[in-house]
């Protein structure tokens, strides 16, 4: 346990995050090579952040920046049913977040702000300081900052170049494009955050860098020696290290602007592994007879799950793709040509866990999937949440949504290539001048723990519907 010395008045928190940001890169493997994160932790102390339950980029960073589950906070991915029929999804943006986050508590007690690149801050809206919003922003010819006028100083800081909210095209075979994007993204964002560190008043500055998550699911096979595409001596196996180190320098670069007594916190909203492959949910629904079609799925290549043509008086169950797996049952009284009987509910749900929980490797081997009922394990279930949340092979397996593969096992991702998938452990950094032990490796602390840690910081009162504890020991 490490311990704080009396707490001064606090003066500044920056917080630099990194989606997708993996532990083990930046702790062990690249730890010499990287040293303005290696200052930060010998400083301070690191250790696993776990994520939320699912870990991905929506709901994680407004569940760390509020202190509340995703249950709570009422979605569970980036589209969520918009209501019991069976086609309606919403789309998680910034208006879906109801909650307050901690530069809203900062801007209601009078402290300045600067929000630079979080996600589900589009569409914006006012603080007190400014703020540049994230990756679901549509397009930075509409009002992607606030105040308004900022994006009138981005333009002159930029001067010709057009500011990147993300990577216009991720999913690309064309890798040297990509790196193009990455790298133009990320030199736009910090500059642009030097210039607002220098030129505006701020107590909380943060920031969100999308180019890790993108450089490891567009890279990860290039990197990882045990990826199944792996090919030794590759020309891009060096490229993700790169950009690592290239990030580390950018972050040395807001370093040089902050006070010595600046409390400063690295985090990720969860990390990255290999992807083994692709579990076609709907597929298996289908041939175990829980998902009924009127045409079986013909032509070439896979067919979105939208398209298929569902025999809805027939379907017991039907899922959604994506790193992990939505479940959804078809139930009397609750969707409009519903087939379980209300009253079997928990009883057809347990047996339909069970039976995905068993679904095995090709090789017959067991994969450790599993598998999350949303009500036991939110504080609360708010709008409409999947009946069951499933991380296939523990995310080392991506649900797929579309029919037509043939088999419930694909190797090709019907969304792109994508090579990697989520871990759910991200990564901190809590770096402090005030801290007595320095240096320490400490157990995992959770996601939600972020939000109440940066409001003691500045001495103000932790709400009390927050989940997460203040980072202390």
């Amino acid at each position: 346990m490490f311990k704080f010395l009396r707490k001064q008045k606090r003066q500044k928190v920056l917080v630099i995050g990194l989606d997708c940001g993996a532990p083990q890169l930046v702790f062990d493997t690249w730890r010499n090579q990287l040293p303005n994160l290696k200052r930060l932790m010998e400083n301070g102390i690191y250790g696993e952040l776990v994520s939320c339950i699912p870990a991905i980029t929506v709901p994680a960073w407004s569940s760390m920046f509020s202190g509340k589950d995703p249950g709570v906070l009422g979605f569970y991915g980036f589209r969520n049913r918009a209501n019991y029929s069976y086609d309606k999804m919403s789309i998680a943006t910034g208006a879906a977040m109801k909650a307050k986050r901690v530069w809203d508590y900062l801007s209601e007690a009078g402290k300045q702000v600067i929000v630079v690149g979080v996600p589900q801050t589009y569409p914006v809206r006012p603080v007190n300081g400014c703020l540049i919003s994230g990756f679901l922003t549509p397009t930075v010819q509409k009002q992607y900052t606030y105040p308004n006028e900022l994006r009138y100083e981005i333009n002159r800081v930029l001067g010709d170049d057009e500011y990147d909210v993300d990577v216009r095209q991720f999913r690309t075979e064309d890798k040297d494009f990509l790196l193009q994007q990455i790298y133009a993204m990320n030199e736009k964002q910090f500059k642009v955050m030097r210039y607002l560190m220098e030129e505006k008043p701020w107590d909380l500055c943060m920031l969100v860098d999308m180019g890790v998550d993108r450089i490891h699911h567009g890279m990860w096979k290039y990197h990882d020696t045990t990826h199944h595409r792996h090919e030794p001596g590759n020309r891009y196996q060096h490229a993700i290290r790169d950009y690592y180190i290239h990030l580390d320098r950018q972050i040395g670069t807001l370093l040089e602007r902050v006070p010595e007594e600046t409390l400063i916190l690295t985090a990720s909203d969860h990390g990255v592994k290999g992807m083994h492959g692709g579990i076609c949910v709907n597929e298996w629904l289908h041939r175990e007879g829980h998902l009924a079609l009127l045409e079986e799925p013909h032509g070439d290549g896979p067919i979105p799950f939208e398209k298929v043509q569902v025999d809805w008086n027939k379907t017991q169950v039907w899922g959604a793709g994506g790193y992990y797996a939505r479940i959804f049952m078809n139930v009397e009284g609750r969707e409009a040509q519903g087939t379980i009987p209300a009253t079997q509910y928990e009883q057809f749900r347990d047996k339909l866990a069970e039976a995905i929980r068993a679904i095995p490797a090709p090789d017959g081997s067991d994969i450790g999937t599993r598998v999350f009922k949303p009500q036991q394990i939110y504080r609360e279930v708010r709008n409409i949440a999947p009946d069951l949340i499933v991380y296939f092979g523990d995310l080392s397996w991506r649900s797929v949504g579309s029919l037509g593969h043939g088999d419930i096992y694909t190797f090709e991702n019907d969304t792109g290539p994508d090579d990697a998938n989520h871990a759910e452990n991200g990564m901190l950094i809590l770096t402090d001048h005030q801290m007595k032990d320095k240096g320490c490796r400490v157990a995992a602390r959770h996601l939600m723990d972020v939000a109440p840690t940066i409001l003691d910081a500045f001495g103000l009162p932790i709400p009390p519907d927050m989940q997460g504890a203040i980072i202390e020991g």
